[in-house]
């Protein structure tokens, strides 16, 4: 069977297409053909854990660019458990760590619930809260549409309230 005709992580057949792994040099040695499912839940990191049972047997390919996204995939998922039970090549080895390192760092944004923020997000207002500097009070369930997520700053985001661009905390926002 030809490498690229299923799913090296699942084996759906649906949609089938090349994927860089993180940290990669764009090689197709350093690259894995994903389905559509696989393909979106990875890029839109919103991995269904139930999906990706099917790591259990990927992470054993003979494949490395597949044994390395199934380890980057399994630390995400907090399933520490299968990490531990895997070998990988010291090459593979030093991707995997280079990509997961690089995940680590990534800010993240939650609002006081805990639930991720992206940009472009709509969030509402806790409490009211004293715009200093612009002279009004920004009024408890008020909804900020369109947010932005400065660099540096994991607990602000950046919106328009009544018209002013202004920082609210994170902690006094949910998403809407």
């Amino acid at each position: 069977m030809a490498r690229s005709s299923v799913c090296e992580l699942c084996g759906s057949d649906e949609e089938v297409t090349l994927y860089e792994i993180p940290a990669g040099d764009g090689s197709e040695e350093q690259s894995v053909y994903l389905c559509k499912t696989c393909k979106t839940q990875i890029e839109e990191d919103t991995l269904d854990e139930t999906h990706f049972n099917c790591l259990n047997d990927a992470m054993w390919s003979e494949v490395g660019a597949v044994k390395v996204l199934s380890y980057i995939l399994l630390n995400k998922l907090g399933r520490q458990d299968l990490v531990d039970m895997m070998y990988l090549e010291d090459d593979e080895q030093a991707l995997a760590n280079k990509a997961v390192a690089a995940d680590a760092n990534k800010l993240v944004f939650r609002d006081a619930n805990g639930v991720e923020l992206k940009a472009g997000d709509s969030v509402v207002i806790l409490k009211d809260l004293d715009v200093k500097g612009a002279g009004f009070t920004a009024k408890r369930g008020t909804t900020v549409t369109k947010i932005s997520l400065p660099s540096g700053m994991d607990d602000h985001v950046e919106g328009r309230v009544n018209g002013v661009k202004i920082f609210l905390k994170t902690e006094f926002l949910k998403k809407a």
